[in-house]
């Protein structure tokens, strides 16, 4: 609102005092919640640094006082994550942005410099919470503040009309709403498109000693920017260093392998199996939670082209990443369970294949499928669980009804038979023992992640030579459990883990089971 009251005449104090009436403003509007206190104290440092005398020192005594004010009225703010990240952006750009954009602007324009420098030092300042929060460093995050940020302006102050508007007229405040979507959609853009380039971050230990490490590398990088951003030469060979490692990553030497038949993407905490079916073509089962994650993995591996994706189940960590398989690719179907529940995640499954025009068919009990050299028998679901009250369960957890709905494979291709089973939990497992049907298999993707709940006498009758576990490292549920690793070590199985391992290839030579693996994280 600043430049805009410097527009029709407002100086020196008429400016602090038409910034200090619209962050009331704000707040009266949004509401006194923490996340608008929070974003109003700092928008109040950043006025102060803005309308005031005493440059950063003055801002920086604001953000000293807005701090200490925060906490004494609210303490629980001293272990909240995104105070901590107000509070670095604000001080990184009200003490490095100056000195930054003054450097800058010895060879760049004010208003450009300025829109870099400011990204630049709240990102530098955050980088080592954000590492610790996502275990990821970002390597696109300034580009992307810098193409978004001519957008935060008309989509903020839109919207702050439109809340304003609604007061008085619900079809005047729509229609600035409808204007205030479109910078909106701009930056939601950015951010889906900048995260699904290669290179877009990189992982780093989300440790004590890792985030100390690049407290330091950070504290090094303040020191020496302000003489390389002074000096263009280096500026553009860093950018262009960045260009390349961000477009073009190096790939882990040997990853792919060539003649891989399955993978298990390293998804987090969830399930993303790859079957290949050919060149450039795939068969998914389960997508992991995150879309990001499944793209990255699908695009090292070349997919194209997916005629089926198979959803064993609708918790989010098996079927949240529908929409990274989705993105540049041709999908024929999507085969999921019966058990349409929980009713948020079949739901937003079901939106998305209709977006996409992808019809949704029901997977049937001993059902027999190909696509090209894959084949696959529906071991399970015999049965769906009772709907109670005719209403999907919305439990979760151990033992829930949607874990033993889950779609479970005996899948072949290449010559090895590899049993895919979702979140089996021991009741499910017990019955298909029971249905007589025969479960050896070469490989044994283990069940719910290897929690503890298993049925030793479903993974014996396996008699797999190798188990597959799906796990995010440092999870919460404690997967895999150590009573399954040592199940599955008893019944003489070699176990590999995506927690541990990455990205998992299975590969076959002269009739031996062969690994290649691509870790993901250090």
């Amino acid at each position: 609102m600043l430049p805009l009251a410097r527009l029709i005449g407002v100086r020196a104090r008429g400016l602090t005092v038409v910034g200090l009436a619209m962050v009331v403003v704000f707040v009266v509007l949004a509401r006194p919640q923490p996340s608008v206190l929070r974003a109003a104290a700092m928008g109040l440092v950043a006025l102060a640094a803005l309308t005031g005398g005493g440059g950063s020192r003055r801002a920086v005594r604001s953000l000293s006082v807005a701090v200490i004010a925060l906490l004494l009225l609210d303490t629980s703010l001293a272990r909240s994550a995104g105070f901590a990240l107000s509070v670095l952006a604000t001080a990184g750009i009200v003490m490095l942005g100056p000195s930054w954009r003054d450097a800058l602007a010895r060879w760049l324009p004010m208003r450009f410099a300025e829109a870099v420098a400011c990204p630049l030092a709240a990102q530098i300042a955050c980088t080592p919470v954000v590492a610790w929060l996502s275990g990821q460093v970002s390597l696109v995050a300034v580009a992307a503040n810098l193409l978004a940020g001519p957008a935060v302006g008309p989509a903020t102050i839109l919207g702050f009309g439109a809340a304003g508007i609604a007061l008085l007229s619900a079809d005047l405040a729509r229609l600035v709403g409808w204007l205030a979507g479109w910078p909106a959609r701009w930056i939601i853009l950015i951010a889906e498109r900048g995260a699904d380039l290669p290179g877009a971050s990189s992982a780093w230990p989300a440790t004590v000693v890792g985030v100390a490490v690049l407290t330091l590398l950070c504290l090094g990088l303040v020191l020496a920017l302000h003489r390389i951003l002074a000096r263009p030469l280096v500026m553009l060979l860093a950018l262009v260093v960045l260009a390349v490692a961000v477009l073009r990553p190096v790939r882990s030497l040997g990853w792919p392998p060539a003649d891989w038949h399955l993978v298990a993407c390293d998804v987090g905490q969830g399930d993303g199996l790859v079957l290949h079916a050919g060149r450039s073509t795939a068969v998914v089962v389960d997508t992991g939670p995150d879309p990001a994650a499944i793209n990255r993995c699908l695009r090292e591996l070349d997919v194209k082209h997916v005629p089926v994706v198979v959803l064993t189940h609708f918790h989010a960590d098996h079927a949240g990443g529908l929409a990274g398989v989705l993105r540049d690719r041709t999908v024929g179907e999507i085969e999921v369970t019966p058990y349409l529940s929980p009713p948020a995640e079949y739901k937003r499954v079901f939106d998305l294949a209709a977006q996409h025009r992808i019809p949704i068919r029901m997977v049937t009990y001993q059902e027999k499928r190909t696509v090209g050299p894959v084949s696959w028998t529906a071991l399970w679901p015999a049965r769906v669980p009772a709907l109670a009250g005719g209403a999907p369960s919305t439990s979760t957890g151990e033992g829930s009804p949607e874990n033993n709905a889950s779609i479970a494979m005996m899948t072949e291709v290449a010559g090895l038979r590899l049993l895919l089973t979702g979140d089996l939990e021991p009741q499910s497992q017990r019955s298909i023992v029971a249905s007589g049907v025969d479960l050896r298999a070469d490989v044994l993707k283990v069940p719910h992640h290897g929690s503890s709940r298993q049925d030793p006498a479903f993974i014996a009758a396996t008699q797999a030579r190798l188990a597959i576990i799906s796990a995010g490292i440092d999870n919460d549920y404690g997967h895999p459990a150590p009573r399954t690793l040592d199940l599955l070590t008893h019944q003489g199985m070699k176990i590999t883990r995506t927690d541990t391992a990455g990205s998992i290839a299975l590969t076959t030579s002269d009739d031996q089971l062969s690994l290649s693996t691509n870790p993901t994280h250090p």
